[in-house]
């Protein structure tokens, strides 16, 4: 999980540079693409959120999702996956370059640590 902050307005507010990042990025990671990607504007709804982009693509190894807050400078990503090995320093860097993020804050969790070994059916 990536939290970016003090991120470029502009790139936040680009629906071009989300759907490029959820177009290359599985390729980059060399994961397997099932659907998407899916890309929406996010209305302001007179409360927390002052709008922006979501958007997310279905891979074999799970999903990752974006979440732009413009004009807060905000993102909120997520790349939940299966695989092993995984560079998340080239994710948090490739992230943070898109969007010319100055903060970051990142949440790593082991998950299905007794993730059976055989179909238990």
């Amino acid at each position: 999980m990536i939290d970016g902050y003090e991120g470029d307005l502009i790139l936040l507010n680009s629906r071009e540079i989300m759907e490029n990042i959820l177009d290359e990025l599985p390729k980059r990671l060399g994961m397997h693409v099932l659907l998407g990607p899916h890309i929406t504007q996010a209305p302001d709804n007179g409360l927390k959120d002052p709008g922006g982009w979501s958007g997310f693509i279905i891979i074999a190894e799970s999903h990752i999702s974006i979440h732009t807050f413009p004009k807060r400078g905000f993102l909120s990503a997520d790349l939940y996956t299966c695989k092993n090995g995984l560079d998340k320093n080239f994710v948090i860097e490739y992230i943070k370059s898109k969007y010319a993020l100055k903060q970051i804050e990142q949440n790593f969790v082991i998950r299905g640590v007794r993730y059976p070994e055989k179909n238990i059916l």
